[in-house]
């Protein structure tokens, strides 16, 4: 069965630093455009960075642009979230989703809301 499996939640304190993995089975990554969402409780789910094959298209939202980083481990059909300089408006769920790879990560990120393929959750609390 087909699947997107995240780990890598938790509580940290402002300023602090979580990498949120998300591992595919049953396909492939690399050939999928990819991203990673989030959403807040009360709120609408938020695109957080999308990732076109071969990273040919990207996408970041501003609110994280300059702190969080996304990138693929091709090898363990792996996608990351590396999160730094957490501040207390980050706290949601984060969600990875796939889809096909004629996507672009702008359209996957700002226009396509039914990805294929979707992580369980992970939720990440910023909080001192």
């Amino acid at each position: 069965q087909a699947q997107l499996v995240e780990s890598g939640g938790g509580l940290v304190q402002p300023g602090g630093s979580l990498r949120l993995s998300c591992t595919a089975s049953g396909f492939t990554l690399d050939i999928n455009t990819i991203g990673w969402f989030r959403q807040a409780p009360g709120k609408e789910r938020e695109a957080v960075s999308c990732a076109s094959p071969s990273d040919l298209s990207s996408y970041v939202a501003d609110s994280v642009k300059g702190r969080f980083t996304m990138y693929r481990d091709n090898v363990r059909n792996t996608v990351y979230l590396q999160m730094n300089g957490l501040q207390p408006e980050d706290t949601a769920v984060y969600y990875c989703a796939a889809d096909r790879g004629s996507l672009t990560a702008h359209t996957l990120c700002t226009s396509f809301p039914s990805p294929r393929y979707w992580g369980q959750g992970a939720q990440v609390t910023v909080s001192s």
